[in-house]
């Protein structure tokens, strides 16, 4: 098992929709791109990430969306690129095809109020949903790991809830916890690392929009009224 020394995630940079969410009525999700600044931001995630790899190679694993590719590419990791792989897998929640705005605001509040983790968009998936797919791109991991010749490191090209539930996944929080995270800002980095006994640690937590242990269940959760 040569599972690698670094997993590093990063989410992409600023999107055409992060700055104006009308952008989704007309254009595909997977096919909205980056902004100047998402640019710029991903420029400046490539200098941390290359300190990370110090010279040493990573198997990438990128969504297929277009803002990822983007990511990717102005990270420029040039030969420390030991293969890439389009994981679909990695991708952004699903949440309708093109967007009608004020259809998607109602769900959002309706999110709010069922919770993130279990909530269901319409067109789309819930963050359980997401979850089970995460699982089933760990199980390929591990496969990968198998190899004798894989790369040193990893790194996920990937999107902000995405990289909550990998954490999620991994590190075995509850339901409880996931909710009361936010998301990592545009082409913020978060590294596993591997400890000298095998298991690997999160360099840094993401932060919460409300306190919570990772070991909080729904029994530790306020009671609704009915």
């Amino acid at each position: 098992m040569s599972a690698p020394g670094k997993i590093i995630m990063i989410r992409h940079g600023q999107s055409a929709a992060n700055a104006d969410t009308s952008i989704y009525n007309r254009v595909p999700d997977y096919r909205i791109p980056l902004t100047e600044l998402g640019l710029e931001q991903a420029r400046a995630a490539g200098e941390q990430v290359r300190r990370l790899l110090d010279g040493r190679q990573v198997c990438v694993y990128v969504s297929p969306y277009l803002r990822a590719y983007q990511t990717l590419e102005a990270l420029n990791l040039g030969p420390l690129v030991e293969r890439v792989i389009e994981e679909p897998r990695l991708r952004e929640q699903d949440w309708a095809n093109f967007q009608i705005a004020g259809e998607i605001e109602d769900q959002k509040e309706l999110r709010n109020a069922y919770g993130h983790f279990f909530y269901r968009f319409r067109e789309g998936e819930s963050g359980s949903d997401v979850y089970d797919r995460i699982s089933s791109f760990m199980e390929t991991l591990h496969r990968h790991w198998s190899r004798p010749d894989y790369a040193p490191n990893a790194l996920f090209v990937t999107h902000g809830l995405t990289m909550r539930l990998f954490c999620m996944r991994w590190f075995h929080w509850s339901v409880e916890y996931f909710e009361s995270l936010n998301n990592p800002d545009n082409a913020e980095v978060r590294t596993l690392h591997r400890t000298e006994n095998g298991k690997y640690e999160l360099d840094k937590p993401f932060s919460q929009w409300e306190a919570r242990r990772v070991d909080e269940t729904v029994l530790d959760a306020p009671p609704m009224f009915f």
